[in-house]
Formats: C-alpha cells, structure tokens, sequence
C-alpha cells in the first residue's frame, strides 16, 4: 500500500508541477494555476469521497494523488467531514484557523528566510 501511495503522490505532484508551469507561461502575474489546482482537487477530493471505490482505491486517489496534487484538497476534505459529522464549530474553526494560520505561517517563513 505505501508503494502504491507514493506512486500516486509522484504522480499528482508531477501533474501539479506540470500545470504550475503552464500557468505561469499563460498568466505570469497572478497566481491563477495554484488556484486551480487548489480548487480542482478540492472538487476530485469531494467527488471521490461520494464514490463506492473499495477503501484501498478511495486511499491511494485521495491520500497518494490528490495529495501529492494538492493539500489543499485534504484541507477542504477534513473540513466538510467536520461538517457531516454534525461538528459545526470544529469545522468552521479549522477552516478559518487554518486559512489565518497558513498565512502568517507563510509570512513568518519569508522572513525567517530572508535573515538566513
């Protein structure tokens, strides 16, 4: 199973690679293909979750692709299972804690890097 993980993440993050590539040819200035590539595997994430894939598929296409895709989709994928699961609050505090914490993660990290 971990082969096969890895597999599939190899081959989600060559797609995402590919694809960052062609957008950054296609829309220099803005960074539309993460976007993308945030949102189309948010909306394969939640399409396979609804799927009647053996447990072993649904694992190998949402932790191994999409994750090596995006992590994105895991995000959105944890959160709306929050939300099924009746956890309303949980769910609307991680998608708010994560998307505020990522940020400044992302700021502080920039400047960690820039006194390196």
């Amino acid at each position: 199973m971990v082969i096969l993980l890895a597999i599939g993440a190899g081959c989600g993050a060559m797609l995402r690679y590919s694809l960052t590539n062609l957008g950054k040819r296609l829309w220099p200035q803005l960074p539309l293909a993460t976007f993308l590539i945030n949102l189309s595997g948010a909306f394969i994430a939640g399409a396979l979750s609804m799927t009647l894939f053996s447990g072993s598929v649904t694992t190998i296409l949402l932790t191994g692709v999409c994750g090596g895709y995006t992590t994105f989709s895991t995000y959105m994928a944890d959160t709306t299972s929050l939300w099924r699961n009746g956890r309303h609050v949980a769910a609307c505090l991680y998608y708010v804690g994560t998307a505020v914490c990522g940020v400044l993660a992302v700021m502080f990290g920039a400047l960690a890097g820039r006194n390196l």
